[in-house]
């Protein structure tokens, strides 16, 4: 027969700080995070984001000066995102090939500065398309799988060859990570990671990322074609095996909290690295919240980082990345 109160007091280990560090299940370290940041053209350039508020586009001289932050707080990897000039735009995103692109001379820069941070870099091409969808499109406007993939394989070089620790394809399209892993041994790149968005779902929780990527207003119809459905979880098992047989390292799923439960199933099937992205929508609620006076900002933050953790996530990538470590005490 199991213990039974009074014998058993399960607040006995809650009753003090010290006790309740001990007895901890999970811990959350800034080991764990990664900071996703944006790049805008120029010099000496801050740009506020109105949806993400305490989040700005910096020009490379600001990303490098993240970076360091970054380095100082125990943050392992930075995340880049380019906000592409609308004249470089084209419906092709030939501008992803581009060796001279932004995100690639910030990769470049990163590398020469803070070769201990590690460089994460998306590939899609949604930065650099006129319609704003990830691939190519055809006169009907659907988005064309393998012609899209042939063009991520030479935006993936381009980005190791730039020194892209971490290539992270986010566009859904099928058997895309596999041809990138192929391209990447092929060219001699046998360290470069892939973290496959592998569970990437159309959600409405991005809006704010369009803001700051420059992409909102762009797109022509949705992305539900390649994003997954958010009513499937099976679905979810099946994209993750895939991407798992063709060469990804690590898997994410996307967003974060309202897909607390794919993390767990996906980490409790495969006993991989699995991360999460805590998405702008997601990032603009908790700030909304502390703003509102409904929520304290720091335990909001801690809260739900943690829960990625307990869930099952390796590490996650958030705007708060920087906030939250220094509360961790980086």
């Amino acid at each position: 027969m199991s213990a039974a109160y009074p014998a058993l007091r399960l607040r006995r280990t809650r009753a003090h700080a010290w006790s309740r560090r001990l007895h901890a299940e999970t811990v959350l370290t800034p080991a764990d995070l990664i900071w996703p940041l944006f790049i805008v053209e120029g010099e000496g350039v801050e740009e506020p984001i109105a949806s993400l508020p305490g989040v700005s586009r910096w020009s490379i001289d600001g990303i490098v000066a993240r970076a360091k932050e970054a380095r100082e707080l125990g943050i392992p990897c930075v995340a880049l995102f380019p906000n592409t000039p609308r004249e470089l735009r084209t419906d092709d995103g030939r501008e992803a090939l581009n060796p001279g692109n932004l995100i690639c001379r910030a990769i470049r820069a990163l590398k020469d500065a803070v070769p201990d941070v590690g460089v994460l870099t998306d590939v899609a091409l949604d930065p650099y398309t006129t319609h704003g969808h990830d691939g190519l499109v055809d006169a009907q406007g659907y988005v064309l799988n393998d012609a899209t993939a042939e063009v991520l394989v030479g935006q993936a070089l381009t980005q190791a060859e730039a020194g892209a620790d971490i290539i992270a394809p986010s566009d859904m399209m099928d058997g895309r990570v596999g041809l990138i892993r192929d391209a990447l041994e092929g060219a001699g790149r046998h360290n470069v990671q892939i973290m496959a968005y592998a569970a990437k779902y159309a959600s409405g929780f991005y809006g704010p990322f369009r803001d700051a990527v420059g992409s909102r207003g762009l797109l022509k119809g949705d992305k539900r074609t390649y994003q997954m459905d958010p009513a499937n979880a099976e679905e979810a098992l099946r994209e993750v095996a895939a991407d798992l047989a063709e060469g990804a390292d690590s898997v994410m799923v996307k967003p974060g909290l309202p897909y607390l439960d794919i993390i767990l199933r996906v980490k409790s099937e495969f006993q991989v690295p699995v991360f999460a992205y805590q998405v702008s929508g997601e990032y603009a609620m908790i700030e909304a919240a502390a703003a509102a006076g409904a929520g304290d900002r720091d335990q909001l933050v801690l809260e739900t980082l943690l829960a990625f953790k307990r869930a099952g996530c390796s590490g996650v990538l958030t705007y708060h990345a920087a906030h939250a470590a220094r509360l961790l005490g980086g």
